[in-house]
């Protein structure tokens, strides 16, 4: 599948094609981001929905044991919220983000936690 960005202006200047695989890897690397995970980890899916992308996602979570969280709920806060608004903002910023990055008009976002990345939180000294 080889796409091309929608934007006003490109209707004088040509066509530019990104190709699936680079989408993807866009795609992956926005949400891996966005999540706290590694790239590798995240499936992706494309579609065409006229003439709009949509991006499915699939991605483990990265969170911090349930054991600190029942000792310390205040780190439910400081680890960026509940999985739910996590996945929520998580949405937000894989659209923004990668319709900033391609120039793609996107429809919608689709994010599926598959798994839980278990990582004791980050301490600055």
């Amino acid at each position: 599948m080889t796409m091309t960005p929608s934007t006003p202006d490109t209707a004088d200047r040509g066509r530019t094609r990104i190709a699936s695989r680079a989408l993807n890897r866009v795609v992956s690397a926005v949400a891996a981001d966005a999540l706290g995970v590694d790239a590798s980890k995240v499936d992706v899916a494309l579609t065409d929905h006229r003439g709009e992308l949509v991006l499915s996602v699939a991605t483990p979570v990265r969170v911090v044991p349930l054991r600190s969280i029942q000792r310390n709920p205040e780190l439910v806060g400081r680890s960026g919220g509940t999985l739910l608004e996590r996945s929520a903002r998580a949405q937000e910023q894989i659209r923004g983000r990668v319709s900033d990055l391609t120039g793609y008009r996107i429809a919608r976002v689709a994010v599926r936690l598959k798994a839980a990345d278990i990582r004791p939180e980050n301490r600055v000294s």
